[in-house]
This record gives C-alpha cells, structure tokens and sequence, in this order.
C-alpha cells in the first residue's frame, strides 16, 4: 500500500460529514446541551470557513498581528556537534505570544465575532493556549474564561500572569490530578451552561467535530509555509519532519502540507518517566482505542476503561489522548510515532540554548530531541522540527528541577 496520500483529495475527504477520520473522530458527546452547543458550532464554521471576507480578515491578522510568516533557521552548529544530519527550526516560537497556539485562537476568535458571540472559553495545561486566547479576546474586545489546573498553575506562573494581565479570568480546576484533562473536564462543563452567549476554544486538535477539522484549517499555516520555505533555502524537501505530540495541533499543521511527499514523518510523544502507568502520556505508542471528551481515538486507559493518569514534565504535553487524525495517520502508516523521555527533553533544551541561543518549550524540546537522537546515528541528511514554542513559561521550572545545563549535560557525558 502506497503511504503517501494525495493532498487535495485527503483534506477534502477527511473528515466525512460526521468528523470521523476513517474510524477516529465524530462526537459522542450525550451532554443535550453540549450536542446542541456543537452542531451550532459545526454549522457556523461550515457557514464561513470557505468566505473569502473570512479568509481574507485572517490572512490580515496573520500577517499584521501575528508577524506571519515565521522563519526557517539552519541550525549550524548544533548540527556540527553531532556530524552530518542537518537540523532545521520551524520558528513558531517567534509566533506573537510565543508559540504555535494563536494561529488558531484568531481564528476562533475570528469566528466567535461572526457568530455574534460575546465570551471564549477555554483549557490550558502550559499557559500557551490560555495566553494565545486571551490575546485573541483582548483583540476582538470579547470576555475570556480560561480554566487551568492548580498543578499547572503552580508550574507555568509566568503564564498566568500574562493571561491575568490581558484580562482573561483564570479559574483554578482542583479536581482530579489537577492537570490538562481536568482541565478539559471543567471546561466542557461551562461551556454547556453559556454556549448561548460563549464559544469553547478548544486548544488542540482533538475534542468532539468540528475541532480536530477546525484547528487543523488554522494550523495548516505552519507546514504550508514550511514546506515552501525549505525548498527555497535548500532547493529541495527535508528527508525528515517531526513536531512534538500531546493532543497534537501543532503536529498535525506541520504534517498535513507534507502527506503527499517523499517525507518522513514523525509525530514525538512524552515518554515521562518511562512505559508504567501513569508515568507518562505516550497515547499511541502505548495506548489503545477509546472514548474520551467526545472523540475516539487512541488513548491511555485502565482496566475498565477510563482515561489513565499521566505524566510529563511538558505540561502542554499530558493529556491521555492524541487527536483522531493522528490516530488515522498512524493506523494508515503515514506518521511514525516515536516516544522521547523527560531527560532526554531537557539535554534538548539545553543544547539548544548553549549552542544556538534559543530558549525552546519543553513541549517542543521533545521533537528536537528526537532530531538531536536521528543526528547522533552520524548519518547524512536533513529533518525539520517544528520548534512549536519558546521556553520563557518554563524558566522556573527547569532552573529548580535541572539546574542551569552544566551539571545536567555533564551527567549525560556532554562536554560543550
């Protein structure tokens, strides 16, 4: 079977009319009011998605809000270190706010002001997503609720300070693990009680239809750019392109531009502390189908079924579930994904600030570090990571964890 997919037929055919991606996907939300909340959502961005008013407003705000397009950047002496393979950055970290996550709060923003909608209300595990939608609020001068466990609210400060700061109202998610799925959890619960007057920004591409198809449209910007950029750097494609992988919105924009080419693919997932339960949150290379949030597809579980704990030390990267496109990427062989652990992360990230002075997210630390491993095989060649987000949210965090890299690389036998 040829794994290579012809793009326009695979984004025009995937998802179906139901928002399933093969047999992942679709909404199985039994909330009355959630259902009726979605189909709303459906309709209005089924309504717009294609108007050229639309799609002309938001290529405006990209290019004049956001600083689109973002660069390339040729890693040089990062790939010295290491020998032949030739490792390039996707600069969404130089994205307005930081990451990749405000490509698709415009949008949502964007469609929330067509809706005649008054509130966004949103999730958040690193801060990222929370501070990408209270961005998009401030710009659209619309009310901004963002819920957030106490766990990360203990861990991203920073972020929530900025989010506090744009004049979104932050609220505390004591339940559970007190991380992203909780987080979720109490989210999904607003929004069924003010979908009359909000809109649920979901902050990846997973959630119930419309949202995997949704931020997938936003965030196709990033590998569409990408794609054209490398060729007129190098001349040709990258051999390689990987992006890190939690719910996986990041990913999936890098991947989709590149599913018709003769490129490797690799979707990066936390592998934590190792394989046992709960000590990480690898859902595909260690999950199995199941339902969670309104969606199927692969996931972490227990024995009867329910989401499992999970952990990493990327708080953007803990959820028990990946989004169904990956899940049907996987399953049809196009997407290879791999798992790197919290240490080999954290050498990532402090290569990258020694040798390149670049301050990566732990989330996106995790596919450099999978570039960081392809280039210690010694091999010729070229892989592009998606440099998903910058580490500013995570300075404390590290600096209380891990030190400041001398001792840490050390450790790892890296002498710099």
């Amino acid at each position: 079977m040829n794994k290579y997919l012809d793009f326009q037929n695979y984004i025009n055919e995937y998802p179906n009319e139901e928002g399933y991606f093969g047999e992942y996907g679709g909404n199985y939300l039994d909330d009355p009011e959630l259902v009726k909340a979605f189909k709303e959502y459906a309709e209005g961005y089924e309504t717009i998605a294609q108007s050229a008013q639309f799609i002309n407003e938001l290529r405006r705000i990209r290019r004049d809000f956001q600083g689109r397009p973002t660069p390339i950047y040729h890693c040089e002496r990062l790939s010295r270190y290491f020998g032949k393979m030739q490792i390039y950055l996707k600069r969404e970290d130089l994205n307005h706010t930081g990451a990749h996550k405000l490509n698709h709060c415009m949008g949502e923003g964007l469609l929330a002001k067509y809706m005649g909608k008054k509130k966004l209300i949103a999730e958040t595990g690193a801060g990222q997503h929370g501070v990408a939608l209270a961005t998009a609020a401030a710009y659209f001068g619309l009310e901004c609720d963002i819920y957030m466990g106490e766990v990360d609210i203990a861990k991203q400060a920073p972020n929530v300070a900025r989010m506090k700061m744009l004049g979104a109202r932050v609220v505390p998610v004591s339940k559970g693990l007190k991380t992203l799925k909780e987080a979720v959890d109490a989210a999904f619960e607003a929004y069924s009680k003010e979908y009359h007057n909000a809109i649920y920004c979901i902050g990846t591409a997973a959630g119930p239809h419309p949202f995997p198809l949704m931020v997938r449209d936003f965030q196709a910007v990033v590998g569409t750019e990408a794609r054209e950029q490398f060729k007129d750097i190098t001349g040709h494609l990258p051999q390689k392109v990987c992006a890190c992988v939690g719910g996986g919105s990041n990913a999936i924009g890098m991947f989709v531009p590149f599913v018709s080419d003769p490129v490797e693919l690799y979707g990066v997932e936390p592998l934590g502390r190792g394989k046992g339960y709960g000590d990480n949150a690898a859902s595909i290379s260690l999950g199995k189908e199941g339902i969670m949030h309104g969606f199927k597809s692969y996931m972490l579980a227990d024995d009867k079924g329910e989401p499992a704990p999970v952990y990493s030390n990327a708080s953007g990267l803990d959820y028990p579930a990946a989004g169904p496109e990956h899940a049907f990427l996987h399953d049809k062989g196009r997407v290879n994904y791999v798992a790197i652990d919290d240490d080999e992360a954290i050498e990532a990230f402090f290569l990258l600030c020694r040798l390149e002075g670049i301050i990566p997210a732990i989330e996106s630390s995790h596919a450099l570090a999978y570039a960081i491993k392809v280039a210690k095989e010694g091999k010729p060649g070229s892989i592009l990571v998606n440099l998903s987000g910058r580490g500013d949210k995570d300075l404390d965090y590290i600096a209380e964890h891990y030190g400041f890299g001398d001792e840490f690389l050390k450790k790892r036998g890296i002498i710099l």
